[in-house]
């Protein structure tokens, strides 16, 4: 007993002891985590520019252009980000606007474009002015400022361009309007597209803004014309429906007609224009306008070539179910058995039918059942003789 009492003393010092110079348990790696990084809306670097400055976000309009918000939010205007960029002691300024849609973003390149601007291969449609390039592709607007434009910045743009995000699905659909426009002698360089009173009036438009209709959901289009009598500027206003065309119609062409005494008095564009050669007409939902120096003649046959043509839709409908399809498979079926049931009973009533009547012709009866003859053989003679022949009598004769 006092070995054991010894024994369980020693244990209970040396356990303690083992337990405090037990090491700690080493720490379990953890698993690595992904961290994935996204994309940033403008290339950090391109073509050997760098930038050197944060991204600026711009939330709204007038921190993107203060003198121009109302025109930008006419067209849709969501946000923006300006940043720069540096090059061999060079710089490059950028302002990316991205807009509700691609009619936003179009609408909002022609309003800033000069007319008669140089074009440009970038993006979808570019034109530049001295150090300043202005393109737009998608519901996205990219103004960049060079301090020297050299032989490369092109180039350069389609570079930095091609690192930015397309956008994708509705917003990459174009202004319908734009297809309207008739196509012979056009200047692309001097189209714009309105969707409010301040884009329109900023861009140069032919009528006053508040006769236009913009209220009423309006949009406008207005391109020059490179006629052989002279130039002429084609404005199409294009309504909701056409009934609301045809209300607007005759405000136009009053307005038009009025000359001299109408009011508001004329902008400069229909003042300068020769006044014979003004015309209005409609196709559908637009309203079309002519003015510009041609001769009467070539701007009667320039507006007459504007045509309106709807576009029909169809629905895609929904397809047939499984269940749908073998019911009328199980329907063809038993429509194949009915109709083969009915042409078996009337072929044997012609067949049999025609038989009877036959034979009712040759005085013979209907059936042939009754004409059935039998083969019959006079045993009573040879019954008779063995039955003689078996009692030891004789037969009879």
């Amino acid at each position: 007993m006092r070995f054991a009492a010894t024994v369980l003393a020693a244990s209970a010092l040396i356990l303690p002891a083992a337990a405090q110079k037990k090491p700690a348990p080493r720490p379990r790696p953890k698993d690595a985590v992904t961290v994935s990084v996204p994309r940033p809306p403008l290339p950090e670097s391109f073509a050997g520019w760098a930038s050197d400055a944060p991204l600026k976000p711009l939330a709204d309009a007038a921190q993107a252009d203060s003198a121009n918000a109302a025109a930008l939010k006419e067209y849709g205007f969501e946000s923006g980000l300006e940043t720069s960029y540096k090059r061999d002691g060079e710089t490059l300024s950028v302002h990316m606007l991205r807009f509700g849609d691609l009619s936003g973003a179009y609408g909002a390149y022609t309003f800033y474009r000069g007319s008669g601007w140089p074009r440009e291969e970038i993006g979808t449609g570019a034109a530049s002015d001295k150090n300043r390039v202005l393109f737009w592709r998608g519901n996205l607007l990219v103004d960049a400022n060079f301090s020297r434009v050299g032989a490369m910045s092109a180039s350069e743009m389609r570079e930095f361009l091609s690192q930015v995000p397309a956008s994708q699905g509705a917003s990459a659909q174009p202004p319908p309007l734009l297809a309207n426009l008739p196509q012979k002698s056009i200047e692309r360089q001097t189209m714009h597209y309105a969707l409010g009173p301040v884009g329109y009036a900023g861009s140069g438009g032919v009528l006053p803004a508040e006769l236009v209709g913009f209220d009423r959901g309006a949009e406008t289009v207005t391109a020059d014309y490179s006629l052989s009598s002279g130039p002429a500027t084609l404005t199409l206003i294009n309504y909701p429906t056409p009934q609301m065309a045809a209300a607007m119609e005759p405000n136009i062409r009053a307005y038009i007609q009025a000359g001299s005494k109408a009011q508001p008095a004329f902008p400069k564009p229909l003042a300068d224009s020769d006044q014979a050669s003004l015309e209005v007409r409609r196709s559908g939902p637009i309203v079309a306008l002519i003015s510009g120096d041609a001769i009467p003649d070539e701007s009667h046959k320039l507006i007459e070539s504007v045509h309106y043509d709807a576009e029909l839709v169809t629905i895609p409908q929904p397809t047939e179910s499984e269940v749908h399809k073998t019911g009328r498979l199980l329907l063809g079926i038993a429509t194949l058995v009915v109709i083969g049931s009915v042409a078996a009973i009337l072929l044997g009533l012609f067949l049999g039918g025609g038989r009877a009547l036959y034979r009712m012709a040759r005085g013979r009866p209907i059936s042939s059942v009754y004409e059935v003859e039998f083969i019959s053989l006079d045993l009573r003679g040879f019954i008779a003789s063995r039955n003689a022949e078996s009692s030891g009598g004789h037969p009879k004769g």
